[in-house]
């Protein structure tokens, strides 16, 4: 194994400093966090969906994830659009809204494809790729001018489109956004294998990472921890190899029976009973494993703008109204009160 020099280290040790006050430059806090989802009766800028924010808040957090979709109607199709769910003022609204609350906005665009998943977006001819890309930029870059207006923190220019991130497009997709967006750069790579495969982490400045690997049977706790640790380990050689800090941009799970086995899993795919212990305890355990200088901060998938969603009867992502909630307070407020 080839041991690297002082200097090296050295400079990887500088640029994680410099990176990580770039990533928060404002309020010298780790990133922590939701990833929120605005739903139809709840729109960003309304009392509810302060109500929600501030619930949110309360709990420790101290970002959000804004998320614009762009859509497409199959993977292989290069005709990537914007998306109907948020319009370009309803993006707008949503930054002034969490920044009104002193919440740091990281805006993370999704591609949505019917019945199918970002990861699978891939052309199938050289034009069809020249078309996406082109169309994805077009897309990419009115965010950025959007972001860029209100002031937004950071910016990702993608998430989990492992199909595409071997494409040279992505240079100029990454110079084309950063010249309309002076704020922090990241890509959101779906699990660790798609990070180690990213070859363009030195165009950008954090490491960004969602991590849904299988954990196991829901009542192996050991071994579900092994896997997380091995993951984090991976994450930690990431880092070190490009010399940049990593977000960790999404982990959750639902709370249901079975779910460790399959994390990305959503209610629509599998009807299962409830088992709310079982979200607190995997998101107890990756935020344990997780406290790491590598890992700059940690966003939950998910929070909605209603105050009421989720709930002690709800087998899907989010934490709202669960005991997922008290494990979020203890871990980042330090408010933690005994079971």
């Amino acid at each position: 194994m080839r041991v690297p020099s002082a200097r090296t280290v050295m400079r990887s040790l500088l640029w994680l400093i410099f990176a990580s006050e770039i990533l928060n430059p404002a309020f010298g806090r780790r990133l922590q966090g939701f990833n929120i989802v605005a739903t139809p009766d709840h729109p960003f800028g309304s009392s509810t969906a302060d109500s929600a924010l501030l619930t949110a808040k309360r709990l420790g957090a101290t970002s959000v994830a804004v998320i614009p979709f762009l859509w497409q109607a199959g993977p292989s199709a290069p005709d990537v659009v914007a998306g109907s769910d948020m319009s370009d003022e309803a993006l707008r609204v949503a930054i002034r809204q969490a920044h009104r609350l002193d919440l740091v906005v990281m805006v993370k665009p999704h591609v949505w494809v019917p019945e199918s998943w970002a990861g699978a977006v891939e052309p199938v001819a050289e034009e069809a790729w020249k078309i996406w890309f082109a169309r994805y930029r077009t897309e990419l870059e009115r965010i950025a001018r959007i972001s860029a207006e209100e002031g937004a923190d950071v910016l990702s220019i993608g998430t989990e489109l492992a199909k595409t991130t071997r494409r040279p497009e992505w240079s100029a997709v990454i110079a084309a956004v950063r010249a309309a967006f002076p704020g922090t750069l990241l890509y959101v790579a779906h699990n660790a294998d798609e990070a180690e495969a990213v070859t363009f982490w030195s165009e950008l400045d954090v490491i960004g990472v969602s991590l849904y690997p299988p954990l196991g049977p829901d009542d192996d706790r050991a071994g579900r921890i092994a896997t997380m640790e091995a993951v984090a380990g991976r994450l930690d050689a990431l880092s070190a190899r490009w010399g940049k800090p990593v977000l960790v941009a999404e982990i959750g799970l639902r709370s249901a029976k079975g779910a460790a086995a399959k994390p990305w899993e959503s209610a629509e795919e599998r009807a299962a009973p409830v088992d709310l212990q079982l979200q607190a305890d995997v998101i107890a355990d990756w935020l344990a494993v997780l406290e790491r200088p590598a890992v700059e901060g940690v966003l939950v998938w998910r929070w909605f703008t209603d105050p009421a969603a989720g709930g002690r009867a709800d087998t899907d992502f989010t934490v709202q109204g669960k005991p997922a909630e008290a494990v979020l307070a203890c871990a980042w407020a330090g408010v933690c009160r005994n079971p």
